[in-house]
C-alpha cells in the first residue's frame, strides 16, 4: 500500500465564485516566497509550516461533499500561498480530480518555474491534469517587480511563455496598484507582452484593496502600502482599456 501524499494548506473554500469558471471549491496552499506589498494573505507565507497537513484525499472527500452547486463549469481551484511549491501534492490532488471528471484550475504566480530538472519534468506531469490557469503577473518591468514583490519576474514571463507554447489556457490577471503598477507605460508595454501569447482566454484587472491590512497588522508586520488608496473607477477603466480586457473571449467557448 502507497503512503498518502500530503500537502500543506491555509485554508478552504466552499463556493468561490472570482477563481475560475462556474462555482469552485478553493484550496488555499500554504507557502510562498514571494513578499508583495498588497498581498492580503501573508498568513500563507510561511513553507514548511503553519496551516494544517491534509492528503490529496482529504482535500478531494471535502470538495465532492460541495460538487452537486458546481454545475457544468465549477470544479477545484488550488490557490495559495503559491500551490507550485508542492507539486507533487498538487499532481496526485488533480489526477484524481480528473478521473473523477472534475475542472482543475491553478492560480498561481509563477515563480517557482524553472526548466531545470526536477521541477520541469514535475511541472509537465501536472499540465496533464491541469485544465486552466489564473497567471498573476505582478508587473511587467522587472526592476519595478522586485520592488513589488521582493523577488524579479523573469522566470515568471518565461513560465507565460511556456504555457503559450504549449497551449495550456490561461486567464492572465493583474492587480492594478496606485503608484506602484498604475502608471499607462507599464499597462501598455503588459498588453504588448500578452499580445505575444496564443493561449490566454481572458484578462483581468484586479484593483488593489487594503481588505488584508489588518492581518499585516495581527502579525506584527509594517504594512508598505500605508497611505495609498484603491485606484478610482476610471484608472480601473483605463487599465481595462490598455489591456483590452474586452477583446479576451475564448474562455466563454473553450
Amino acid at each position: 500500500m502507497s503512503t498518502p501524499i500530503k500537502g500543506r494548506i491555509h485554508s478552504t473554500e466552499n463556493f468561490g465564485t472570482v477563481d475560475g469558471p462556474g462555482v469552485r471549491f478553493i484550496v488555499f496552499a500554504q507557502g510562498c516566497r514571494m513578499r508583495c506589498q498588497f498581498c492580503h494573505n501573508p498568513d500563507t507565507w510561511k513553507i514548511g509550516s503553519g496551516g494544517r497537513e491534509v492528503t490529496t484525499d482529504e482535500v478531494l472527500e471535502e470538495a465532492l461533499k460541495y460538487r452537486s452547486y458546481w454545475g457544468e463549469k465549477g470544479g477545484i481551484t488550488v490557490s495559495g500561498g503559491e500551490p507550485l511549491l508542492q507539486l507533487d501534492f498538487l499532481t496526485d490532488l488533480f489526477k484524481k480530480a480528473k478521473a473523477l471528471g472534475i475542472h482543475t484550475t491553478i492560480d498561481t504566480c509563477g515563480k517557482p518555474f524553472t526548466r531545470e530538472e526536477p521541477f520541469f519534468s514535475e511541472f509537465n506531469e501536472l499540465m496533464n491534469y491541469t485544465d486552466l490557469l489564473l497567471f498573476d503577473i505582478k508587473h511587467i518591468d522587472d526592476e519595478k517587480h522586485k520592488e513589488l514583490t521582493s523577488l524579479g519576474n523573469e522566470n515568471i514571463l518565461e513560465m507565460a511563455k511556456y504555457l503559450s507554447e504549449i497551449d495550456k489556457p490561461v486567464w492572465i490577471r493583474h492587480v492594478l496598484v496606485p503608484q506602484r503598477s498604475d502608471y499607462d507605460e507599464y499597462l501598455i508595454r503588459l498588453d504588448a507582452f500578452i499580445k505575444t501569447l496564443n493561449n490566454v482566454d481572458k484578462v483581468e484587472v484586479l484593483p488593489y484593496h487594503t481588505m488584508g491590512k489588518y492581518k499585516w497588522d495581527e502579525m506584527g508586520l509594517k504594512y508598505p502600502l500605508e497611505g495609498i488608496n484603491p485606484p478610482t473607477e476610471d484608472r480601473v477603466q483605463n487599465a481595462k482599456e490598455l489591456l483590452h480586457t474586452s477583446e479576451y473571449t475564448k474562455h466563454l467557448t473553450r
